[in-house]
């Protein structure tokens, strides 16, 4: 008889055991909040808060965890701000924001908030550790050998998610450029999901259409209950 674990202990299981040994670029570095010991903590108190269940979800994948929001607090799209204020977990990290996190929790409020989103949703990212270049947030694709160095470690930590966690048979994909394509690639020789479904992702969103966020908050709603709908069945 299979063991009963919840998801938040597959999760935390997960991230816990994550030691990427690719060879890294010159001038590269790996961002892992998950070998912090404070930023460690809240990233169990929020995924025990939050997961402590074996209910199926979506997963949603970004691209990789960014310095002032993921890379520090260990929860994708989650800045200090959003885990305190949003979340209710206090916490002693300098609360600056991040553009995407302001993004995904304004859509996370109009879904119903985040008890509701994230009974529904496991964000997750293509590489769940993030990566810095010259003081900045580089994403996996942005450097050519990066991309290709980084791929098995990508490979093993999707296999990894789906083996551990009741997941449904979609994804979705933040990122309708070379997040989406590559993804898309990597399920078409490894075939992890039935289906991928891009969505523009939140940085681009606050960057260049920030006049319409209620719009993409309203398209992200929209595809987001429709599928759970149809694919957690």
């Amino acid at each position: 008889m299979k063991k009963f674990f919840s998801q938040a202990k597959a999760i935390l299981n997960f991230y816990k055991q994550l030691h990427p040994d690719f060879d890294l670029p010159d001038g590269i570095s790996i961002m892992n909040p998950f070998a912090d010991k404070l930023s460690w903590s809240f990233t169990v108190e929020f995924y025990n808060k939050f997961y402590s269940d074996n209910k199926k979800r979506i997963l949603i994948f970004g691209i990789n965890p960014g310095r002032f929001g993921g890379g520090i607090t260990g929860i994708p799209f989650t800045d200090p701000i959003r885990l305190q204020e949003q979340c209710g977990i206090q916490n002693e990290f300098r609360k600056i924001p991040e553009l995407s996190s302001v993004f995904v929790y304004e859509m996370i409020n109009t879904y119903g908030g985040t008890a509701a989103f994230y009974d529904d949703f496991f964000i997750t990212a293509l590489s769940p550790l993030g990566f810095i270049k010259n003081g900045k947030n580089l994403n996996y694709y942005d450097d050519k050998k990066l991309l290709v160095t980084s791929t098995p470690f990508i490979i093993q930590c999707i296999r990894e998610q789906l083996d551990a966690m009741n997941m449904g048979s979609i994804a979705f994909c933040l990122g309708e450029g070379e997040n989406f394509k590559y993804f898309t690639r990597l399920n078409e020789q490894y075939h992890f999901f039935e289906k991928i479904i891009p969505l523009p992702h939140p940085r681009w969103i606050m960057q260049y259409r920030r006049k319409k966020m209620n719009e993409y908050v309203e398209l992200y709603v929209a595809r987001l209950r429709e599928s759970y709908e149809i694919y957690s069945l």
